[in-house]
């Protein structure tokens, strides 16, 4: 390493972010790019360990400590070459993945963490800068036709990685832009789409054909693209969301995360929405209810479409702001995160069981809610009792469950191919990322899960290693 000592003596430092009286005024980026000297001094605390365990926490494998060293002897080519050698999309990572590389770092041991996903963030936007990335077709092809479905992280990064191998790869997309749920269930304010739309061009001008408003089975028949193409590779995410099945469900007021934010996110790049279809905070009291990253980002939708007052509301406990005996590291530990969105205002609460929604003349008036505490039963498991007499109310006009996914759409392309599901309803694969149909693969939500952005990814690549050696009879492709 460059500086030995250098965590020694520089303290972390996370990069800026716009005032909150500016940003809710728009839906920019919240951040600030850092600049290359606040990169470098960062950089100086990778300590060159022995072990470097952010290499188990990050779910890609990234060269941390390779890439760190080469930020702070200012070589940016170098730290791009070593970045994108194991991630396809660092310029998304470096922006929403929660960094549980970060929680792995050797040095949170007895002090604070590396800043890796910030220093990420700064060696891709440097490359892109700078012109360092250009497009590189391949310069072999191999006559092999791949068809990838769904343009999400994991879609993308499969694509991305067979075209390397030379195959002739065409991406599906249901909706009408590439993207996924990085176009429309991200904000702009955590992610604009200019950069998307950069890294999709570049993928074009390295020849991987794409092809959206493509309903497969209705537009594009399923035998029709068996003929078409040598493999299929399924990509299509986890969409089906968590609902709760309480009394007033159907008032009028009560929306899924997810349709609120794809609707956000469209009416952010232009599109105008029918009146009556319109979901919009302004003016309104809303609840969030769900505790994670979704639920956070419809706070702060609604914080800037002028909500009255917006509260989130979640059925756990409130995590502890450290780490447990729980989530010794490194482990990714259940603490309290707090994103930019809250501290642009609301509340948030913990333990709270919601009952009832309350409405007059079939629209959402309030919720009706209840305290709860987790003991253990017989079993020794977690168990969640109602508190006697915590009943209360709150006033809501505009609900959002923010609950999580179930599992991917089994109508249609799934229950069409006949695909096995396994015990959570998810694609079932074997080993080698094929389902129970031969050459047609899985990866990413649908395969495993709801998960990270960096798992999608990091699924993509794995999936694209056993579509090359199903195809070839053996790979150069990396397996992670």
């Amino acid at each position: 390493m460059g500086d030995l000592k250098g965590f020694l003596k520089v303290k972390r430092k996370k990069g800026e972010v716009r005032p909150v009286c500016e940003r809710l005024k728009d839906f920019a980026d919240v951040v600030v790019l850092p600049k290359q000297e606040h990169s470098v001094e960062q950089a100086s605390r990778c300590m060159d360990c022995g072990t470097p365990f952010c290499h188990w926490g990050c779910p890609v494998g990234n060269y941390i400590p390779e890439w760190n060293d080469a930020v702070f002897n200012k070589n940016w080519e170098k730290a791009f070459r070593l970045l994108s050698a194991t991630n396809n999309l660092p310029e998304i990572t470096g922006r929403i993945c929660p960094a549980t590389c970060e929680y792995a770092c050797v040095l949170g041991i007895n002090d604070e963490p590396v800043t890796i996903r910030d220093n990420e963030l700064a060696v891709i936007e440097y490359a892109f800068k700078h012109g360092i990335i250009r497009p590189n077709p391949p310069k072999k092809r191999t006559h092999k036709k791949i068809a990838v479905i769904g343009s999400g992280p994991a879609g993308l990064s499969c694509a991305d990685q067979l075209n390397k191998a030379g195959h002739k790869v065409t991406v599906f997309e249901r909706d009408d832009k590439i993207g996924g749920i990085m176009r429309y269930g991200i904000p702009d304010f955590k992610l604009e789409k200019k950069v998307l739309d950069r890294r999709i061009d570049l993928l074009k001008k390295e020849g991987i054909e794409f092809k959206v408003s493509a309903k497969i089975g209705r537009d594009y028949p399923i035998i029709k693209l068996k003929e078409d193409f040598n493999a299929l590779a399924l990509a299509c995410g986890s969409r089906i969301p968590r609902d709760l099945a309480i009394e007033g469900r159907n008032l009028s007021g009560v929306y899924f995360a997810m349709d609120y934010l794809v609707q956000s996110n469209r009416r952010v790049a232009g599109e105008k929405i029918p009146p009556d279809k319109l979901i919009d905070a302004q003016g309104k009291k809303v609840v969030v209810i769900g505790g994670g990253d979704t639920g956070a980002d419809c706070m702060g939708v609604a914080h800037r479409q002028g909500a009255a007052c917006v509260s989130q509301i979640e059925i756990m406990p409130r995590p502890q702001e450290c780490r447990t005996k729980d989530f010794p590291w490194p482990k990714y530990p259940l603490i309290l995160k707090t994103s930019t969105s809250h501290e642009e205002g609301g509340e948030r609460d913990w333990a709270i069981l919601t009952k009832k929604f309350i409405g007059e003349s079939g629209k959402l008036k309030k919720i009706l809610c209840v305290r709860v505490e987790f003991k253990q039963d017989a079993k020794g498991c977690p168990a969640m009792q109602e508190i006697k007499g915590s009943e209360f109310e709150i006033e809501a006009d505009l609900v959002i469950l923010a609950l999580g996914f179930l599992h991917p759409e089994k109508k249609g392309l799934i229950e069409e191919l006949g695909l096995e599901l396994d015990q959570r309803g998810n694609v079932k694969t074997n080993p080698e990322f094929m389902t129970s149909a031969k050459g047609i693969f899985s990866c990413g939500d649908m395969r495993r899960g709801q998960s990270l952005i960096a798992w999608a990814i990091a699924e993509g690549r794995k999936a694209a290693h056993f579509v090359d050696k199903y195809l070839m009879g053996r790979t150069f492709l990396p397996n992670i």
